[in-house]
């Protein structure tokens, strides 16, 4: 059942084939949305988009990489010409990677930059663009991470990561300025521990690392959640919905904690 105001208004969502992604696509398409479901990998997209459309929902896939400009502009445009004006533009795309900031090479800097910044502020330019011609304003949401706010600790070796999350966020700060007089409003959402093959990727490395058994880290990190579970991929969704929705009308510039209490500010 519909809760905000979205009937029929376009959104893309990046990243979205699975976890988090996935996630925020299907909250759209309940709220009555047609949806870009963009991915690396096209046959997850073309599975989400299928699950949008079982529900009686319009949806689009195609495969985009985020950090070429060429790829993010005919994402846009094919959205436009196939779904109509863009409304709603969510930046999920990402990536990670476990490494010491001591260990972290080139190539894997590089990587994470690209795909979790670049990738970001790529897809923020060409959806303003088009909101500006629209004249209708629209909604940028990003979605960084907790890492995006606090360091990991010295026991999580995901330094880059979190430098290139808090890329995001000053990104978001930024932008929400420099594009309030079109009415496009920038907004951010920093996750906690999230169900995800992500958290299980970090959990199999960093135990690796320690020689201890899979599964203890990401049950010591389950385990400082002041709410006591580990957060869900529809957690975020609810946020991003909420957002992008009229309620969150006058927000912009703005990080948002969907935690459960986990990050300090």
């Amino acid at each position: 059942m519909p809760r905000y105001d979205l009937e029929d208004q376009v959104a893309i969502v990046t990243g979205a084939g699975r976890g988090i992604g996935r996630a925020i696509a299907l909250r759209l398409a309940q709220e009555g949305c047609r949806v870009t479901v963009a991915d690396i990998d096209l046959d997850t997209a073309k599975e989400v988009a299928h699950e949008i459309t079982r529900l009686g929902d319009l949806a689009l896939a195609l495969q985009v990489d985020v950090t070429s400009k060429n790829d993010v502009e005919r994402m846009v445009d094919k959205t436009v010409e196939q779904m109509g004006p863009l409304r709603i533009m969510v930046n999920n795309a990402g990536i990670g990677a476990i490494a010491s900031l001591m260990d972290t090479d080139e190539k894997s800097w590089d990587a994470l930059m690209n795909v979790n910044a670049k990738g970001v502020l790529f897809c923020a330019q060409a959806a303003a663009r088009h909101m500006i011609d629209q004249g209708n304003g629209g909604r940028i949401i990003n979605n960084a991470s907790g890492a995006g706010k606090v360091a990991p600790g010295k026991g999580m070796p995901l330094g880059a990561y979190a430098a290139s999350k808090h890329a995001v966020v000053a990104l978001t700060k930024q932008m929400g300025l420099e594009l309030s007089d079109y009415g496009i409003l920038v907004n951010c959402v920093c996750a906690g521990i999230v169900d995800t093959p992500m958290w299980d990727l970090i959990d199999l490395e960093i135990a690796k690392l320690k020689g201890v058994p899979v599964g203890s880290i990401k049950a010591q990190a389950v385990a400082s959640i002041p709410l006591g579970r580990i957060q869900q991929p529809e957690d975020v969704a609810n946020m991003v919905a909420f957002l992008a929705s009229s309620d969150a009308g006058y927000m912009t510039g703005q990080t948002y904690n969907v935690s459960g209490g986990l990050l300090p500010y």
